[in-house]
């Protein structure tokens, strides 16, 4: 098949989340099977920063914004290690900023606008660079105005007649919610603004949009998919998407072990296997002390936390089981994240009253990603809700005990600790089902 797929963010391009993980991984995996892949992702400043080669195309775009016309271009280059072509719409208006979506923890006023330039520039990609596509892929709300052009606005017309599109959700509660005017952005008519298709609450619902018009729906677990279809996962889409549950599958994201593998891992003080481990990671635990300022101590269990300091992350319950350990337990934490103001200064202040036990940095590191997954004994994901999740899979491969909150793809690969999974060889991790500082405390406890 020939596959087009849209993203808003592409490792090793930009990232803020799990998204741009799947969408640098998964292309290069459906060209080895076989497929004829590309990818379409906005030219931000941090992507023509990347160090990545990136030339022109030659091709310059036009595009309908309301009443006016937007100029832009494409640009190309590769993923790295494979033959898939990234095309970057090149609009410095629009892309060439400080942050992908926000600046200073607040969301780009003319979010709606810069994410409608961009969709309609996937489609014109197909006509502009002739390309031959059967599979149009669109992620999360940036480019949820994708299959409502294919079906409006493209169905017909040479080059797009026999285009089905695929709209993924990665994350359900980021919907892409504007005031009503914006519809005039979108260029469609405003017959489509309506409870059953792109109308929610009086407002622009981009994410609505994706789910209405698309000829089929994934998300990122099984799990997920079914918690989606109901309150309160499903964010006020549960009725649409159980409207459209016979074309809703959920999919487990995967790992690309070409990265994330502690045989290879370039970051890595010592790289492992399963039959080194214990000498590789008591290295990598070392470094890891070491680097972030914490005793170096084998005796001392390390938990670890890598991930956007969001409310979603669980991180009232990781502050409520530190304040409660801090003082009188000798166990270190390592957090890496930046987010919210409130939680990032928690931490700081917990890193300054407890030095020799909490290490944080507040900015996003890869190096350290890895090192952190090799490095710590247990890693903590308690989220109050989780799509998918990467990092427990991570944790996996680098053994590094997962401690998560049995909810979406959390609930789908990690397997509680229990006497009979014990016995029966399933069990790979702790896990707990209560949202509440005493059901992880349980479960730290458990691991320790």
């Amino acid at each position: 098949m020939n596959i087009l797929m849209a993203s808003s963010e592409v490792v090793p391009f930009s990232k803020t989340g799990g998204l741009a993980d799947v969408c640098g991984a998964l292309p290069s995996e459906l060209a080895g099977l076989g497929h004829e892949v590309a990818v379409v992702t906005p030219a931000y400043r941090c992507a023509l920063q990347s160090g990545q080669p990136i030339t022109s195309t030659g091709v310059d775009l036009e595009i309908p914004i309301g009443s006016r016309t937007v100029h832009g271009r494409l640009l190309e280059s590769r993923l790295p290690g494979s033959n898939v072509p990234v095309y970057l719409v090149d609009q410095p208006e629009y892309f060439d900023r400080p942050g992908l979506y926000l600046n200073g923890g607040e969301d780009y006023r003319d979010n709606c606008e810069r994410f409608v330039f961009f969709s309609r520039a996937v489609m014109e990609c197909v006509r502009l660079l002739e390309l031959e596509v059967d599979i149009l892929h669109a992620n999360d709300w940036q480019t949820a105005l994708v299959p409502a052009y294919a079906r409006i606005e493209y169905c017909g017309l040479p080059r797009y007649e026999n285009i089905a599109t695929v709209y993924t959700i990665h994350n359900l509660a980021y919907q892409g919610r504007f005031w009503h005017w914006d519809m005039l952005l979108t260029g469609l008519d405003w017959k489509y603004f309506n409870w059953n298709q792109m109308e929610f609450f009086g407002d622009l619902n981009l994410m609505k949009t994706g789910i209405v018009f698309a000829d089929a729906i994934t998300t990122v677990s099984p799990t997920y998919a079914q918690e989606i279809q109901s309150s309160p996962l499903g964010c006020g889409l549960e009725g649409a998407l159980t409207h459209r549950r016979e074309s809703l599958t959920g999919i487990l994201n995967g790992v690309d072990y070409s990265v994330w593998n502690p045989e290879t891992d370039a970051d890595l003080v010592a790289n492992y296997s399963a039959a080194t481990w214990r000498q590789g990671k008591a290295q990598c635990k070392a470094a890891l002390q070491q680097q972030v300022g914490l005793p170096v101590r084998d005796d001392v269990p390390l938990v670890g936390f890598i991930g956007r300091l969001a409310s979603q992350k669980g991180l009232d319950l990781i502050q409520a089981v530190m304040q409660l350990r801090l003082p009188h337990e000798q166990t270190q934490w390592v957090l890496l994240g930046s987010g919210e103001e409130a939680y990032e200064r928690q931490f700081q202040e917990f890193a300054a009253l407890h030095p020799g036990k909490v290490a944080v940095q507040m900015k996003f590191d890869n190096a350290l990603a890895h090192r952190i997954e090799a490095g710590a004994d247990m890693f903590l994901m308690p989220s109050r809700y989780e799509p998918c999740g990467l990092n427990q899979m991570y944790s996996l491969r680098y053994g590094t005990v997962p401690i998560v909150r049995a909810t979406g793809g959390l609930a789908d690969t990690i397997v509680d600790a229990k006497e009979a999974t014990m016995a029966d060889g399933t069990a790979n991790g702790f896990s707990f089902d209560d949202y509440d500082p005493g059901a992880l405390g349980d479960a730290v406890t458990r691991a320790i």
